[in-house]
């Protein structure tokens, strides 16, 4: 059957029907009238051979999986010509097609990385989901290879997880190729890390290159040998050596030359560099001169065992190379090793710019080293950066130490470090606004210096309090660059180097007290990653530094903090602490309180969440009754307005909250969640405030659908979806706002971040939390009202495994699997969906749900005929009240009852000044049928799945909507 030919304009039209769009909007968005848009529907449905519309979208939806290009290979543009080894690539692809991790394992110079490099592209089009070159050269140490990784591929920190975890999670599913390149300096960091990954992520392969084995079990060593040598003038290492003279002379070496070449080849073992870097000289020196400097190189390194004959032919190169340099560009290739990444001129004279250097000297000589090959000149959007080769830059740093300069070339390199995070640190928001993607990079350009130059200083007890400020800069750094758990990590380090620095205790050598703020500010910190573990440490230990530090009121703070968190963020906790040990450190905290304003603060929400469970905790008691909880609440409430401090009066407001809701009072917990985000919005930028005004968001967001307030809802929703802290998680960014669209009939909305969601919950490891559930299955219920079953059953898996099977079933599944009931017609099995009166499914409707629960319930009763119709409706009165949108079900369903058309219709009204498309709709349509006598009628009628909209086509838009 020959292809069906698709014009243009029609496979415009299929693409946006994929989007789930409507004729009007369609015909908006191509310019054409909404009847050109019909007539090419039904051109495609025939040419298509499709039986209707919902079939369109899902075939559009088809071919751009199909057409979606493969991801680009992450790998750089080679700048020059890959020659040869054409064996070794053969090989090296068979291994790697047959094993999940394969080192190419060499000395420095054989040309592993180019190998690597070759053969990854080639293995690319196997490899769905792309493939990413990794350098590990510049990593500051082990334990940050996941961190290099996690940059590579775009992976960002997920709550409650270490980046190996989000790597890992990222990967889980991908067919992928890693190429971890230079793993020999971090090799204790990269086997572990590939144990993990590996294990986690059954279609990931990774091509490492190492001068050394990684010593993991999984691990198939492919040693990559010197180019060949055989034929002589027409071996692989000639014609490398002929194409790289050829580039540096722009004319081709003789032929006749060719002989000459090959021995000079043989001299230097074939390996890859070494023969670049001869060739470079070839413009200046030609045969004779390379004979005569590798001659001489070579008689000065004689002797020894031939193993290691081909390490020393790219030493015996480079020797002869730094010979042949100016005394002046000598000491600036040694100096300049000291950076790690590409730098740029600027930096090149703030480090290696002293006697006899001044600053023309090395802006000269940064060119004449790049002319001798031993720099490369790389453009950038900022400006020419240059970068020495791994091995070049490595044997400069020999040379550095040999010449005696280290300490003085390190630690200006330290000094322009430090200069340069406090730069970063200047910028205001409003310059961080205008140029974030410039901050960013600038950060970027700057972070791996900064972690060598720490790790330097940190050595060195004279350069230890710039070790500390260092690793203070770069917390805050990190923390606005969203890299948390880097953030946690450096103010713990500067912690110790307070603790650790000299006994004099001077301001600038730090002190057990800078240590305690460290500490508050690392757990601060954790929170934000929700690691209850650590943040429960990490009180302590501050408590710790500051009764070292004769603070005793600081230290009762802290230990009032550690209980606290211990139950506010109980579901946080690999391991919760044993409530007696808890119960401790709140006597011991009011044993060291001095009275003060902050102190009383801390104790009096610790005394809410330990004593009374305020924020209902994993292992909170059941006795605590509401009312006493409340009390607790307040009063932790009071105390934190008198103490002046926004974040712990913000804490207590949302245990004030949580009480309010346990005792069903919605409108008060949503009031105490209001107040949070009031308070905290002029809050100046830190961990602690912006962990604060994240978890007031969705409390205010959740709150308020509680009491159908679905305008503020929505616009809390999206403050959380674009603060800052959840760029990394869009699934818990987007999910109260995908609830309040929902409800409110945004379905355009929904559809969109339903995707949103979707990507970033998988990419985070499918986690399970309490928002995550009802988030999903309000796409799934969008998708249920549109009819489009086969997505709505996707959806309801995801909540099986976003959620926990108890809140759906009893909560927010009952309330959404109802709504979609009704709308079909089907109130008998709607009511069997919400059949438990409320106070029997308390625990999981109380706090949002009650209100929505209770009147899609009295809706079901009513419409299925349900005896005790009446009763309900009236006892759901008083739970409701100033609810407008439960309000307004509510009255739509005593119309119902009545029998009463107009008033049915007059709902709509009410819906859609609440903000609720869908309901305003909903009555609409309901009004019509009651008119012609379909649904409700007397009340003893009820909806039989032809008189609702049960009977519409599916997946067609929803009138209204």
């Amino acid at each position: 059957m020959p292809t069906p030919v698709i014009s243009p304009r029609e496979a415009d039209v299929l693409a946006l029907l994929g989007e789930h769009l409507s004729n009007a909007e369609i015909a908006a968005r191509l310019f054409i009238s909404v009847r050109t848009v019909e007539s090419h529907t039904s051109s495609l449905l025939r040419k298509l051979a499709l039986p209707d519309r919902r079939a369109l979208s899902r075939r559009a939806v088809e071919l751009a999986r199909a057409e979606r290009p493969r991801p680009a290979p992450a790998l750089p543009a080679p700048l020059t010509a890959f020659v040869g080894r054409e064996r070794e690539r053969a090989a090296l692809a068979v291994l790697l097609a047959d094993h999940r991790q394969v080192t190419a394992v060499g000395p420095g110079g054989v040309g592993k990385t180019r190998l690597a490099l070759a053969v990854a592209a080639e293995a690319a089009g196997g490899f769905a989901d792309g493939v990413w070159l990794v350098d590990l050269a510049p990593v500051a140490g082990p334990d940050r290879v996941a961190a290099a990784v996690a940059a590579v591929l775009g992976v960002g920190e997920q709550p409650g997880q270490g980046l190996d975890e989000a790597v890992c999670a990222a990967l889980s599913e991908r067919r992928a190729l890693l190429v971890l390149d230079n793993c020999e300096q971090v090799r204790e960091g990269v086997a572990p890390f590939l144990e993990r990954l590996l294990a986690a992520c059954p279609e990931v392969r990774v091509l490492a290159t190492s001068r050394a084995r990684l010593l993991v079990p999984f691990e198939r060593v492919f040693p990559v040998p010197p180019l060949s040598r055989d034929g002589g003038g027409s071996s692989e290492a000639v014609a490398l050596f002929v194409e790289r003279a050829t580039a540096a002379a722009g004319v081709v070496p003789d032929p006749a030359l060719r002989d000459g070449i090959a021995a000079v080849c043989e001299r230097l073992d074939g390996m890859a560099l070494a023969i670049e870097l001869a060739a470079a000289r070839w413009p200046t020196l030609g045969l004779d001169g390379l004979r005569a400097g590798l001659s001489d190189q070579l008689r000065i390194l004689a002797g020894g065992p031939r193993a290691d004959d081909r390490h020393r032919s790219v030493r015996a190169v480079l020797d002869w190379s730094h010979e042949l340099l100016e005394p002046a560009d000598r000491a600036l290739l040694r100096r300049v090793s000291a950076f790690v990444l590409p730098f740029t001129a600027g930096a090149a004279v703030a480090v290696a710019g002293f006697a006899p250097l001044d600053a023309g000297a090395v802006a000269d000589g940064l060119g004449r080293l790049a002319e001798q090959s031993l720099l490369t000149a790389v453009p950038s959007a900022h400006g020419t950066r240059y970068r020495a080769l791994e091995t070049i830059r490595q044997y400069g740093a020999e040379r550095l130490d040999g010449a005696g300069e280290s300490a003085r070339a390190r630690g200006r390199h330290l000094d322009w470090c430090l200069s340069g995070a406090d730069g970063l640190a200047r910028a205001t928001d409003e310059e961080r606004q205008l140029r974030e993607g410039g901050w960013q990079a600038g950060f970027d350009a700057l972070a791996e210096e900064l972690r060598t130059a720490l790790a330097w200083a940190a050595e060195r007890p004279e350069r230890r309090p710039d070790a500390r400020r260092l690793a203070l800069g770069l917390a805050g750094l990190a923390f606005d660059r969203h890299l948390l758990g880097e953030a946690q990590q450096r103010l713990e380090q500067a912690a110790a180097l307070a603790d650790d620095s000299p006994s004099d205790r001077s301001p600038i050598h730090g002190s057990p007290a800078d240590a305690a703020d460290a500490l508050r500010e690392a757990a601060r910190v954790a929170g934000c990653r929700r690691l209850g573990d650590d943040m429960y440490r990490l009180h302590r230990a501050a408590a710790a530094a500051a009764l070292d530090a004769g603070d005793p009121a600081g230290a009762a703070r802290d230990l009032a903090a550690a209980a606290t968190v211990a139950h506010r963020f109980s579901s946080t906790f690999a391991r919760l602490p044993a409530a007696a040990e808890v119960t401790a450190l709140l006597a011991r905290a009011r044993e060291l309180s001095d009275g003060s304003p902050a102190a009383s603060a801390a104790l009096a929400l610790a005394e809410a969440a330990v004593l009374a469970d305020a924020y209902g905790s994993v292992q909170g008691s059941p006795d605590n009754t509401a009312q006493e909880t409340v009390g607790y609440a307040e009063r932790a409430v009071e105390l934190g307005r008198r103490a002046g401090d926004p974040v712990a009066e913000s804490a207590a407001l949302d245990a004030l909250s949580g009480a309010h809701s346990w005792a069903g009072e919605p409108f008060a917990a949503a009031g105490a969640a209001r107040r949070r985000v009031e308070l905290l919005a002029p809050a100046p930028r830190s961990p602690g405030t912006a962990h604060e005004q994240v978890d007031a968001l969705a409390m205010a967001a959740a709150t308020a659908i509680g009491v159908g307030e679905l305008d503020r809802a929505r616009r809390w929703g999206r403050q959380l979806a674009e603060h800052p802290l959840t760029a990394e998680v869009g699934h818990h960014a987007t999910s109260w706002l995908l609830v309040a669209d929902a409800f409110a009939g945004q379905e355009e909305d929904v559809l969109a971040g339903g995707a949103r969601f979707l990507r970033a919950w998988e990419q985070g490891g499918r986690p399970r939390s309490f928002s995550l559930g009802p988030a999903a299955a309000a796409v799934a219920m969008v998708h249920g009202l549109r009819g489009d079953d086969g997505a709505r059953a996707s959806w309801l898996a995801v909540v099986g495994r976003a959620g926990t099977e108890e809140e759906h079933r009893h909560g927010y599944g009952a309330v959404f699997d109802a709504t979609v009931l009704l709308h079909r017609g089907e109130a008998g099995a709607a009511l069997e969906r919400v059949s438990p009166a409320p106070e029997e499914v308390w625990k999981w409707v109380s706090w949002v749900w009650l209100h929505w629960y209770t009147a899609v319930r009295v809706e079901a009763s009513v419409l299925s005929g349900h005896p005790e119709a009446r009763e309900r409706l009236a006892g759901a009165r008083a739970t409701v009240a100033g609810n407008p949108v439960a309000g307004a079900q509510l009255d739509r369903a005593q119309a119902l009852l009545d029998g009463d058309p107009a008033r049915v219709r007059a709902t709509a009204a009410a819906f859609a000044a609440a903000g609720c498309r869908y309901q305003s709709a909903r009555s609409l349509r309901l009004a019509e049928a009651a008119g012609d006598g379909g649904e409700g009628g007397n009340g003893s009628g009820g909806e039989d799945g032809n008189g609702g909209e049960g009977g519409r086509a599916p997946g067609r838009r929803l009138s209204g909507w």
